[in-house]
């Protein structure tokens, strides 16, 4: 699985490639000039190791490029601080995680959201929450705080009726059909996905599985405004706030966009997973 630690090196390396061949080098010519082997020029280019402060200086003083210091370090620390900062919220239990987020949920006008696997937080019901939770409770050792947790979710779902937000929300047909509990907690999420498809600021879109698709994604993500861009998994959140990379995933959803179904289509594959649910044994 590419996390988003890694692809966040990939991107950083693939900038860094951009540099050096913008100065006309090769990756042996560089790695002299900074004093270092070749082989290591390679592995931060393809994301398979995370440049260091002085390498970014020495990289990019080789390469004639003094300016893009400051912005380059600024990536590298964030990359840095995000894996510690998920894990120690994380480590506070999965109510302060959720309840960290409402204020940049308050803040926000517009959100654009992805996802490929499961429903998104703001239109779970209760018990998905809390299949959910119980989950992530398990796999990473955490204090059981699953019924605290569900309630700040459903808390913090008071943003879908409240100012003047807009909610423009992309998901895999996937996502109608992964299991998250039972098939009751399945089909009372799914009835709850076509309640909210109603809401006057929401705009639903489901990818079919077998339809054409104009974007080819590596993972989910959420757009908040045009400030930040959030991915979050297993073990890393990465809040991606450079306006060149925001503009990317800009115009990914666009694409995506043009992926989705809307209105009846959307609504007509969520009632087939809903009657496959009700056919199956047990």
């Amino acid at each position: 699985m590419t996390t988003p630690v890694q692809q966040a090196r990939e991107a950083l390396g693939a900038r860094l490639r951009e540099i050096r061949k913008d100065a006309n080098l090769t990756a042996r010519v560089l790695a002299a000039a900074m004093g270092t082997h070749f082989t290591k020029v390679s592995k931060i280019e393809n994301g398979a190791r995370s440049p260091t402060e002085q390498d970014i200086r020495s990289w990019c003083t080789a390469c004639g490029a003094v300016g893009q210091i400051p912005d380059l370090i600024a990536t590298v620390r964030h990359i840095e601080a995000m894996y510690h900062e998920y894990r120690r919220q994380m480590q506070a239990g999965l109510k302060h995680l959720t309840e960290s987020s409402v204020p940049l949920y308050q803040q926000t006008s517009l959100f654009r959201i992805y996802d490929t696997t499961v429903v998104p937080g703001l239109f779970t019901t209760a018990e998905y929450a809390a299949a959910l939770f119980r989950f992530w409770t398990g796999f990473m050792g955490l204090a059981d705080d699953v019924d605290a947790a569900v309630q700040a979710r459903m808390d913090r779902q008071h943003v879908l009726y409240t100012g003047q937000r807009e909610f423009q929300v992309i998901v895999e047909e996937q996502v109608l059909r992964t299991r998250v509990g039972d098939a009751g907690v399945m089909a009372g999420q799914l009835d709850r996905l076509l309640a909210v498809m109603s809401l006057p600021r929401v705009r639903i879109g489901i990818i079919p599985a077998a339809g054409e698709r104009h974007s080819l994604t590596q993972g989910s993500f959420w757009m908040f405004d045009d400030s930040r861009v959030r991915i979050e998994t297993v073990s890393a959140s990465l809040t991606i706030t450079q306006p060149r990379d925001i503009a990317l995933y800009a115009r990914v959803f666009e694409l995506l966009q043009q992926s989705a179904l809307y209105g009846r289509e959307a609504r007509r594959l969520i009632g087939r997973a809903l009657r496959d649910l009700s056919v199956e044994p047990g």
